[in-house]
């Protein structure tokens, strides 16, 4: 059967962080997942792809993104005819900061950049090149203390960054809500749970105690998205989990995820995810590998 292969990486329990930089002439690495999450730059990779959970995007001349635990991801050749491509690859345990830390007021936007990291984020140019320096200046640096001062450094720049967007969905990552409204978290409770099933407007502002006019309103507000975008999405993270690890078809996963016809899904899957659901499958499982 063919799996997605957990990486063992480095990392050992006394290290605060595993650093590699490196060039290469190829992205030859399977589609993979490991418990640490990971910093990774790469530059001179026009073309490439990179993969991270149900997202799928070809990359520009830089690239850096900020992986997860357990997230599967990985950069592939596809277009990529670059040479002598620069690889900044920082991998680190989810507890190097702590619980106790990141609850701390000054640590706010180091959390919640974590905590997006479930779904993986791709910083984009503005943020690629405030922070290009600083990745250089890293690997200069000699192992030790102010390394990792420099390493926290480069986190919490990032954390402040508003140059960045989104990957994988959060239903494909099993990343759960972040939202810090009571209300939105138990609307998205309820849609996580019967994502499946018809979803009424007028019921999820019952849940939230609000009327359907008023609820829209404020779910835009705090989400930045309407109600019936995330209700589609949270289906499509689902449907592009099942082509990935199921062998449904793709009619069954279109209605077991609560789509009701078959053309409106390929549309909607096309349009959010660049492709149709059978090229998604494809182009998934010819990055995994046999073992």
């Amino acid at each position: 059967m063919k799996r997605i292969i957990t990486e063992i990486t480095p990392l050992s329990e006394k290290d605060c962080f595993y650093l590699i930089d490196r060039y290469k002439d190829s992205f030859d690495y399977p589609l993979h997942h490991h418990a640490e999450y990971e910093l990774n730059f790469v530059e001179n990779c026009e073309g490439a792809r990179r993969i991270v959970g149900d997202s799928m995007e070809d990359v520009k001349s830089y690239d850096l993104a900020l992986i997860g635990s357990g997230l599967e991801h990985t950069w592939e050749q596809h277009n990529c005819t670059g040479k002598n491509m620069r690889e900044i690859t920082i991998q680190f345990s989810p507890d190097l900061l702590g619980d106790s830390l990141l609850a701390k007021n000054q640590m706010e936007t180091l959390h919640r950049m974590l905590d997006n990291a479930r779904s993986g984020i791709a910083f984009e140019m503005p943020a690629i090149m405030h922070l290009y320096s600083r990745l250089d200046e890293i690997t200069h640096t000699q192992p030790g203390f102010y390394r990792v001062l420099k390493f926290l450094e480069i986190l919490y720049e990032l954390s402040i960054e508003n140059n960045f967007h989104l990957l994988s969905s959060s239903s494909f990552a099993n990343a759960g809500t972040t939202s810090d409204s009571r209300r939105v978290q138990r609307v998205e409770e309820y849609i996580n749970k019967n994502y499946n099933r018809v979803i009424k407007l007028g019921d999820l502002a019952d849940i939230a105690g609000m009327t359907p006019t008023a609820f829209s309103r404020f779910f835009k507000l705090r989400t930045g998205r309407t109600i019936s975008d995330y209700i589609i999405d949270m289906r499509l993270g689902y449907a592009a989990r099942k082509l990935v690890d199921s062998s449904m078809s793709i009619v069954e996963i279109c209605y077991e995820c609560g789509f009701n016809n078959i053309s409106n899904f390929n549309r909607i899957f096309k349009r959010k995810k660049g492709c149709t659901p059978k090229v998604f499958r494809e182009n998934y499982r010819k990055n995994k590998v046999l073992v």
